[in-house]
């Protein structure tokens, strides 16, 4: 069995690096912290494909005649959640990952 580390007498505690992340303190380059700009996304996600409901539904009761306007309306919906459906994937695997790390 390893003997514990020994610091010498007088040693006090270890500070901090200057600069070093802080938990809760990643912030984007507009000043948003993580959890706000994922919310952010999904409101977004979820109003795109709100808006492309609504425009099938237009579309199907002759309200709107426009069909590429809806139907570019639905791709970006598409993609967007696709988009969110990737970024979920990538923060499960690296949830997963950080679970299997051995202390």
């Amino acid at each position: 069995m390893a003997d514990p580390i020994q610091f010498p007498s007088g040693a006090g505690p270890i500070n901090p690096v200057p600069g070093a992340l802080q938990p809760g303190a990643v912030k984007s380059s507009d000043g948003k912290d993580f959890k706000s700009i994922l919310v952010d996304s999904l409101n977004e996600v979820n109003r795109l494909q709100h808006e492309a409901d609504q425009g099938v539904q237009r579309l199907l009761t002759g309200e709107a005649d426009n069909v590429a306007e809806v139907f570019a309306a639905v791709n970006k919906a598409g993609i967007a959640f696709d988009l969110l459906m990737e970024v979920r994937n990538k923060l499960t695997d690296a949830y997963r990952e950080v679970q299997q790390m051995r202390v």
